[in-house]
């Protein structure tokens, strides 16, 4: 007997699962061009810093507390773990969505009513009361014979992996985010310190523009002349105060906490990751957390599908319902069984357009999906092109900008020179030199600075961190 079941049993089950073959598909990856993303790159060495951990490429101890600060108390990496959550419970819901509903009721029921007696006097009624007590379990299965609740279930599986994805990208870029705020408060405590020993040379300038004024030297306009270069330096400290003040808010925001302070050690103590490898262009593929969120978002659309493709088919239903029933409470477990069962063929014939808007919307949605993909990869590459060509930039400027700094140095002293023992120069060469070597320092630290955000862009770029 439970042969012949059993039997019965894999033949429906594996009628069920043709049928459900012919009206949905298996997803498959779609074509899409993934190779030769990197501009003017043709290693094709795997190798890719995106596998380092974020602790091998940010030596700064300060650094990886801040970053570690984050990943535990980042509120947009807490949301997007929430979130997986969510998606988990949908997942689980569209597997219980297999299972038969089983509901349980217990109800009591008071009927009464009243008719005339046939030997009565007129207008006189006799009332009858009944009550009923009744208790019963009622259950309901969905077949799943074209694949509907199959593909509602890979929906929400992909839709569980695009939130994982999407947590792991939040991860990423916070890590990207912290070590570049990290980077520029260090750039403004430079260009700061390097202002401020500025306006310490530019006083002593006008106390040399009023000695040699006092000896005949210089005129009385090369001691205003002097008091203003000060002052131009001086009055840019304010605004780089206030830029430091910013720098510390935004990151404090990042770490999870109130606006104040931020300990840091100084850019002359950075050296940025040199080894720079980034694998080739159909690892984004696998490293980049974006752009797997991107292809699990087609996926679930490509499921949706699926799903909307269902609705043309009939769909079997079977239901029982089974109790006990009785009219007196003491007898109410004495032969009061009954029970039944049903099974129902539902074929929708007209529904006023709504399956076939159903799955012409599915299918838009679907094609939005995979361009969306397509261009995520295509901006993941361009982000990686852009990233090192940054950093093979800030590298060809760094000696050039040395030997300029070098030079303007030399050229403030021999201008000083000149205008205390000679007359071949005046005030203005001078005042050209400092203010031309003040902004080759600073423009010295910018280049670091982009050296240094070229690498955590890259690392980025490439899928760093999100493991």
């Amino acid at each position: 007997m439970n042969t012949r079941y059993n039997k019965f049993y894999f033949i429906a089950g594996f009628f069920a699962l043709t049928l459900s073959a012919c009206v949905t598909k298996k997803y498959e990856r779609p074509s899409i061009n993934s190779k030769d993303l990197y501009r003017s790159v043709t290693d094709s060495d795997t190798t890719t810093i995106a596998n380092l951990s974020w602790k091998v490429l940010f030596t700064d101890q300060t650094l990886q507390g801040l970053i570690q600060q984050g990943i535990n108390e980042n509120l947009d990496l807490k949301q997007a773990i929430e979130k997986i959550k969510a998606a988990q419970a949908t997942l689980n819901a569209s597997k219980a969505a297999f299972l038969p509903s089983l509901n349980a009721s217990l109800s009591a029921t008071d009927n009464k009513q009243s008719k005339a007696a046939v030997n009565l006097p007129s207008g006189v009624n006799i009332a009858t009361e009944t009550q009923t007590y009744t208790g019963q379990l009622s259950t309901s299965w969905q077949a799943d014979i074209w694949g509907k609740l199959s593909s509602a279930k890979r929906s929400a599986y992909a839709s569980l992996l695009q939130t994982d994805a999407a947590k792991r990208a939040v991860q990423t870029s916070l890590i990207a985010s912290i070590a570049n705020a990290y980077y520029t408060l260090l750039s403004l405590d430079q260009q700061l310190a390097i202002t401020e020993q500025t306006v310490k040379i530019r006083q002593t300038d006008v106390e040399t523009m009023k000695s040699l004024k006092d000896g005949a030297i210089v005129n009385g306009a090369a001691v205003v002349q002097s008091e203003a270069n000060l002052y131009a330096a001086q009055v840019t400290i304010p605004d780089l105060k206030r830029s430091i003040r910013e720098a510390e808010n935004a990151l404090s925001i990042l770490l999870g906490k109130g606006p104040g302070e931020i300990t840091r050690t100084t850019m002359d103590q950075q050296t940025a990751y040199a080894d720079l490898r980034t694998g080739v262009s159909s690892q984004l593929l696998q490293n980049r957390p974006d752009v797997q969120e991107a292809e699990f978002a087609f996926r679930a659309a490509f499921e949706n599908t699926n799903n909307a493709k269902t609705y043309f088919y009939p769909a079997l239903t079977l239901t029982a319902n089974g109790g006990l029933s009785s009219l007196k409470l003491k007898n109410f477990f004495d032969n009061s069984i009954f029970y039944s069962l049903v099974g129902g063929l539902t074929q929708p014939i007209f529904n006023n357009g709504q399956n076939k808007a159903r799955l012409k919307t599915a299918q838009a949605q679907q094609q939005q999906a995979f361009y969306a993909f397509q261009k995520t990869l295509l901006t993941s590459g361009a982000e990686v092109s852009n990233a090192l060509y940054a950093y093979q930039t800030a590298n060809e400027k760094a000696e050039t900008r040395a030997k300029q700094i070098a030079s303007l140095t030399k050229a403030v002293d021999y201008t000083k020179e000149l205008l205390r023992y000679s007359s071949a120069t005046n005030y203005t060469d001078v005042l050209t030199s400092e203010q031309s070597l003040l902004a080759a320092q600073l423009s010295g630290v910018n280049d670091k600075l982009q050296k240094l955000q070229a690498v955590v862009n890259l690392y980025e770029a490439l899928g760093g961190g999100s493991k």
